[in-house]
């Protein structure tokens, strides 16, 4: 089967559609679907349904699906294996990271990186971590920077990990910051700003109060760490951050219960990392493994 079919079939699968496949793929909707077709008789069967506006694998395509990111996996693992062994990395690397990592890990290690390595272009997406696993899974990219979850999906694999610790915090001006040390039953008085109920902090947390028999009042459910900082500094209810992000507008309370998310950078199991890959895993150890130290 040739590649350049699969990819084209693959693109489309995961684009979803004809013509955002072929923008990717720097086709023609005609050339692309001239290489489906192609791939099609080849194989004598449909693979994908056209009578419906959304794209539909039959069951023959569906069968194929594995297969054929096996197949292009199998063929990106021999590009990187006949790799010239050199100092000098070239060519692209494509990462994924979540917005926090993105903002408080990624710049150091991009300020490193691209100072040794000048030649690699380096294509970054942001987003948070479930849709970065869900990007990963299309083979959207090499590496991906995420909160680690406890359902990941075995496919995956987890390449470098640390900690990051967590603090329940609130404004100022908040009644819970003037109280000294609180309990959960102190918070469960006032609203929680938390991420939505599929992150692994709401879990954690979640799991706390539900031990604990107590209600949790979820307010303004909202992903990005960062407007949650800023409701929480002005007084609209407490969160739990992490320790990197406390500051003058927010205050760390004094509870008995310690909350950590694990952070990491994840691949695909059995697609193996290119050399410009493995010298930005290298920086993100040290980087990490120091910080560590420090904290």
């Amino acid at each position: 089967m040739d590649s350049n079919a699969l990819r084209a079939f693959l693109t489309i699968v995961d684009q979803g559609s004809f013509s955002e496949a072929a923008e990717l793929l720097h086709l023609t909707q005609p050339a692309i679907s001239k290489r489906l077709a192609a791939l099609e008789h080849q194989l004598d069967v449909t693979l994908i349904d056209r009578s419906h506006r959304q794209i539909r694998l039959t069951d023959a395509g569906s069968r194929l699906l594995p297969h054929a990111r096996r197949i292009l996996d199998e063929i990106h693992n021999a590009r990187v294996s006949l790799s010239p062994d050199t100092d000098t990395l070239a060519g692209e690397l494509q990462i994924i990271a979540s917005h926090h990592i993105g903002l408080h890990h990624l710049p150091d290690w991009l300020r490193r990186f691209s100072s040794q390595h000048p030649e690699v272009r380096l294509n970054l997406q942001f987003m948070e971590s479930d849709a970065a696993y869900a990007q990963m899974r299309k083979r959207s990219a090499e590496l991906a920077f995420v909160t680690l979850s406890d359902s990941m999906e075995g496919h995956f694999v987890v390449h470098e990990q640390w900690p990051d610790p967590m603090a329940f915090a609130a404004g100022p001006d908040h009644a819970l910051t003037r109280r000294g040390r609180v309990t959960l039953a102190d918070l469960a008085e006032y609203p929680a700003l938390l991420p939505d109920t599929g992150t692994a902090t709401y879990r954690t947390v979640s799991r706390l109060f539900l031990e604990a028999n107590l209600p949790l009042q979820q307010q303004f459910p909202t992903n990005y760490l960062e407007t949650i900082k800023m409701m929480t500094s002005v007084g609209l209810g407490w969160s739990v951050l992490p320790v990197r992000m406390l500051d003058r507008s927010i205050r760390p309370l004094e509870l008995n219960h310690r909350v950590t998310r694990v952070l990491g950078a994840v691949g695909l199991a059995g697609r193996q990392l290119s050399p410009a890959a493995k010298a930005l895993l290298a920086i993100v150890h040290e980087q990490e493994t120091t910080t560590g130290l420090l904290t």
